[in-house]
């Protein structure tokens, strides 16, 4: 089972170790019922040390080999493609933010036609590398750091009927740029969110908090007892 541990606890341990060089004592201020922490040469006006929050992941179990290494298929799909969709997120902040302080439709026009001929050279060569379930995943991921799909992304940066065309000729090799990511629906989902979170707290990917609705702790309760890897 996925556990919360609040640091802090780290932290007394750590500074029991060093006392020849750090006090730390709670101290009751006058008149008022919150507590600060004294640590020589400084005074912090809070109750607690706001720390980063650290998970504890089950061991991953499996019932066949084959289903160990659809996993491992899927793991490494994942891991690969989750930078473009973390990318793809940043260009839209760094657009929207840009555009939010252009007053000029003239400017914004010019502005927003720049940025889309960037990011699609920055994207064509690269994607044409991927794999049909690759780009499927990234599909997914973009879903996640943005909280729109691919297809909705193209046609507000171009037009509805460029859209179009962009999802038919995906659909050409099956993937659809119209998918979204539901992790708490769909088991392939919650792997790819699995994997991720993984991957965050081992530091093999950078971390970026999604901008969709849903807590891991649930979706990992929900799906501990059900989940098959599915088949590629």
């Amino acid at each position: 089972m996925v556990m919360k541990y609040n640091l802090i606890l780290l932290l007394i341990l750590l500074t029991g170790v060093f006392t020849g060089n750090a006090q730390v004592e709670e101290q009751e201020l006058d008149s008022i019922t919150e507590k600060m922490i004294i640590i020589t040469g400084d005074s912090l006006l809070q109750s607690s040390i706001a720390l980063e929050e650290a998970y504890v992941f089950g061991k991953l179990k499996f019932s066949s080999y084959d289903e160990k290494l659809r996993y491992y298929i899927l793991r490494r799909k994942t891991q690969k493609v989750y930078p473009y969709a973390k990318m793809a997120a940043e260009r839209l902040v760094e657009l929207n933010d840009s555009l939010a302080n252009m007053k000029n439709n003239r400017k914004r026009k010019k502005y927003t036609k720049k940025v889309q001929k960037f990011i699609e050279e920055e994207f064509s060569e690269e994607l044409k590398k991927l794999t049909r379930t690759e780009g499927q995943i990234l599909v997914k991921l973009i879903y996640r750091q943005t909280g729109t799909t691919a297809f909705d992304l193209v046609k507000d940066l171009r037009n509805g009927w460029r859209a179009f065309w962009y999802n038919t000729t995906a659909k050409l090799f099956s993937i659809s740029i119209k998918e979204e990511f539901h992790p708490d629906l769909i088991e392939e989902d919650y792997l790819i969110e699995d994997i991720l979170q993984r991957a965050f707290s081992k530091g093999k990917l950078e971390r970026q908090e999604t901008v969709l609705d849903y807590d891991y702790d649930k979706l990992y309760n929900k799906w501990k007892r059900t989940t098959k890897v599915p088949k590629d």
